[in-house]
């Protein structure tokens, strides 16, 4: 299953999505229907239970792969379609009443497309609080960096509560009361539609919250995902390879190591693999713009494109021991 999975995602990369990656860039929109292939393909049900159409035997390592083939093809596309496994994963594990059986399906086929607004998993103050009212919460705050704004029909939100505990909702993405958006221009991935969300006192019903976690617990938790991001930053260096004669992401040693060390990283582990991974990025990115020359800093070539991709990897789903480990790497 893992290896039809992949075939298909280096199909879609390769035929579909890297074609399109200068045009997407430059016109800073998606083409209508992009977003379709990777849905027909079974590619938004990935992180879904068998039982709800998703892949047998697809663990963590090969489910990065399938992100790191994504992400060579076109990182604005990837980085949409990411968010919205967090969801899925979110409406599978629910033990809440009617959130698995009203939401896993429709979000597994991709008929729903989520986003995440996570301000309530961030450290520190709580940007986003929810306040418990009768049958439900109301919001109150600011989530950063939201991605898929007018693209996504689902945010898949957290806030913190009275309690310092973290709750987890479905919410509609979509402006109104209690709700507006502020898009932020980006210097990559403009065209995955990144806004800060701000909320004044919106409703949420009891029904759309997926679960909660007491604030204290979620740092353990916050660790084991940090391994499939690193995939961006793997599927942008296989793609600088393959445009700089390296090999693909099959047959290129350097790429396979950095595989390896994120596979095989545990929370101490992980923020040298995730800098190895991003430093790889960008050092091919700029490989590549010296090797296609003068023509790289044109708009429209991917040279200049993969190195303002790379560059925005650089603190993309970071924390601080990352950012460490890169410091430590640039500024030696």
């Amino acid at each position: 299953m893992t290896a039809d999975l992949l075939k298909r995602a280096r199909t879609l990369a390769d035929d579909v999505l890297y074609p399109a990656a200068d045009r997407v860039d430059a016109e800073e929109a998606f083409p209508p229907g992009h977003f379709e292939p990777l849905a027909e393909a079974g590619l938004y049900g990935i992180a879904a239970p068998p039982e709800a159409g998703g892949p047998e035997e697809l663990d963590l390592a090969g489910f990065a792969r399938v992100v790191e083939v994504v992400a060579s093809g076109c990182l604005a596309t990837a980085f949409v379609w990411l968010q919205h496994h967090g969801a899925v994963r979110a409406a599978a594990a629910s033990e809440r009443p009617g959130i698995r059986e009203n939401w896993l399906q429709p979000l597994a086929t991709g008929r729903r497309r989520a986003g995440l607004a996570l301000a309530g998993q961030l450290p520190g103050e709580p940007r986003l609080r929810a306040e418990a009212v009768a049958g439900g919460y109301r919001l109150t705050g600011a989530s950063p960096f939201v991605t898929g704004w007018g693209l996504v029909d689902t945010l898949y939100a957290a806030a913190r509560d009275a309690d310092d505990r973290i709750v987890w909702m479905f919410l509609d993405a979509a402006e109104g009361d209690g709700l507006s958006a502020q898009p932020l221009p980006l210097s990559a991935v403009d065209a995955a539609r990144t806004a800060e969300l701000r909320f004044d006192g919106l409703y949420v019903p009891e029904e759309r919250v997926t679960g909660t976690l007491p604030y204290a617990d979620w740092p353990a938790r916050d660790a084991q995902g940090l391994r499939t991001n690193g995939s961006l930053s793997l599927g942008l260096a296989s793609r600088c390879g393959t445009l700089l004669g390296i090999g693909t992401g099959d047959t290129d040693p350097e790429l396979d190591a950095c595989r390896r060390a994120l596979d095989m990283a545990d929370a101490e582990a992980m923020a040298a693999a995730r800098a190895d991974a991003a430093a790889l990025a960008l050092r091919r990115a700029a490989a590549v713009v010296v090797a296609r020359g003068a023509s790289s800093v044109l708009r429209g070539r991917p040279g200049q494109r993969l190195l303002r991709e790379a560059g925005f990897l650089q603190v993309f789903g970071t924390r601080a021991a990352i950012k460490e480990e890169l410091l430590a790497r640039w500024m030696p």
